[in-house]
């Protein structure tokens, strides 16, 4: 991929130097305010770490220390030799949440999970039954179809998959919901890439992410609500059943 070009305006322009108290929260601010204003697209590149810290006035070892804090919740990538790249849109208003998970085994890692993603999830198909608009969801149901083109040409869709859960999520009109699985997409991906080497893990699943879609439209939040639980059920029972 070619490395992205950098505006020509002084980083300076963006940022300003800070007082001394709570650097990192202010310098992860800061930076959360650099990237919407320059409006950087994950794969752009930020400032070299020089001109970070002549901007905001502090010591190399707090920049690093940011930037580190940043890749764990897996907005940014440090590249050696290359610089630190952004994987995905962060504002000012966005909250950060750092995760971890432990768990023994596979299994064990993809139910914890699991139960997070119900709370979450049930509650958001509700939001989005009651205040979906016209452009989300046309936004879901490209989304929905490219699930589905997905799933028929691969027996799994994976990453498409979890793109059209986003577009429930955003429908919500809560950005809550979406920051908060946002932080937990590296948890889902690690796990879910090809659980117990099974293309097509909870293909059964499948056919309930078009009813789910359908009472969205419709504006049912109970069916909204058990469509969400049944792809859920299906994926813990399989979970289930493949643990040793």
């Amino acid at each position: 991929m070619t490395e992205p070009v950098l505006s020509p305006d002084p980083v300076s322009d963006d940022l300003a130097a800070l007082p001394p108290l709570g650097r990192s929260r202010q310098i992860m601010d800061a930076l959360a305010r650099y990237i919407q204003a320059r409006n950087l697209q994950p794969g752009d590149r930020l400032p070299p770490e020089r001109e970070l810290t002549a901007a905001l006035k502090v010591g190399r070892s707090s920049i690093r220390e940011v930037v580190s804090q940043l890749s764990a919740l897996g907005i940014v990538e440090a590249r050696i030799g290359s610089g630190t790249y952004l994987l995905r849109q962060i504002s000012a208003e966005t909250i950060y949440m750092p995760l971890s998970l432990s768990a023994d085994g596979l299994a064990e890692a993809l139910l914890m999970t699991l139960e997070v993603r119900r709370g979450i999830e049930i509650e958001a198909s509700i939001a989005a039954a009651r205040r979906r608009t016209p452009e989300d969801m046309a936004r879901m149901q490209e989304a929905l179809e490219e699930m589905e083109r997905t799933h028929h040409r691969e027996g799994g869709s994976g990453k498409a998959d979890f793109a059209f859960h986003m577009t429930v999520y955003d429908a919500a009109h809560n950005p809550l919901f979406r920051q908060l699985l946002e932080q937990m997409r590296d948890i889902f991906e690690r796990f879910w890439d090809r659980p117990f080497d099974r293309p097509d893990f909870a293909a059964r699943s499948f056919p309930y992410h078009r009813t789910l879609f359908n009472a969205i439209c419709a504006g049912d939040t109970a069916a909204a609500a058990e469509e969400t639980r049944k792809i859920l059920d299906v994926v813990e029972e399989d979970i289930r059943n493949m643990r040793p």
